[in-house]
């Protein structure tokens, strides 16, 4: 079963962008390894509390990167 898990900040992406993720993943496996693994295709995207993640060994917040979340849609 083609997997693949997106972690991302929370509030960052609409439930559109999210459903966006989803469909597009799931055409690339089925791109890959053809049209039999679109029903066992799992995609998961996971929203990470704010200051739950970092780079280079730093904590990130979406406020020390200047980001504003984006309007519900």
């Amino acid at each position: 079963m083609p997997f693949a898990n997106f972690k991302v900040p929370e509030k960052t992406l609409t439930p559109k962008q999210k459903e966006e993720i989803v469909t597009r993943t799931t055409e690339l496996f089925v791109e890959i390894y053809g049209e039999r693994a679109r029903a066992n295709t799992m995609v998961l995207v996971e929203e990470v509390t704010d200051g739950g993640w970092g780079v280079s060994g730093n904590v990130l917040t979406l406020a020390m990167l200047g980001e504003a979340a984006p309007a519900d849609g």
